[in-house]
């Protein structure tokens, strides 16, 4: 039995929830998600929360229902509270600015980098270092600072590179004489 499935999703003030068939769509005043369930999970809507079952007993059923359950309720805390990721960059010369909407970045390249902000995602500099991702979409959140990450990757010997806030790097050993 799936322990995440069997919890109901308590639908906060100020959020709408609409059950279409399969589709949830989870309003509120920071923006709208939906996401289509699959058909083996049965839904139900009462008394402000919402609650999973699997249709039947079988394998995949039962593999969505911790995973749909999951799903819904990190659409509920996008709508309301939101997500946000911190990148660092480390390195001589690594910076960070805004131009408009986009982020453009000095990462050791003989160029600047431009990353457009998707729709639904903001970009904030606090620090010349420090990269703020935020939106109400976890998956697009964690996707576009994945992106980001990806252009200059933290190296082993210096630890030179753009990571996750927080992050350890497993550094190596140089070459010894």
């Amino acid at each position: 039995m799936s322990r995440i499935g069997k919890k109901g999703i308590a639908i906060p003030a100020g959020v709408t929830v609409t059950l279409e068939g399969q589709c949830v769509t989870v309003k509120s005043a920071k923006g709208e998600l939906s996401w289509t369930v699959s058909d083996d999970i049965v839904l139900k809507n009462e008394n402000g929360e919402i609650s999973f079952a699997p249709k039947d007993e079988s394998t995949r059923a039962r593999a969505m229902w911790g995973l749909s359950r999951t799903l819904v309720n990190n659409m509920v805390v996008g709508v309301t509270e939101g997500y946000q990721q911190t990148l660092e960059l480390v390195g001589v010369g690594y910076r960070a600015a805004m131009k408009g909407r986009a982020l453009s970045m000095q990462l050791g390249f003989s160029h600047e980098v431009d990353v457009p902000a998707p729709d639904g995602i903001t970009f904030a500099v606090p620090r010349p270092v420090e990269i703020r991702i935020a939106g109400i979409d976890k998956q697009l959140v964690g996707e576009t600072a994945a992106r980001i990450r990806k252009i200059r990757p933290p190296e082993p010997y210096k630890g030179k590179g753009v990571r996750y806030a927080g992050e350890r790097v497993r550094r190596k050993e140089g070459k010894k004489k």
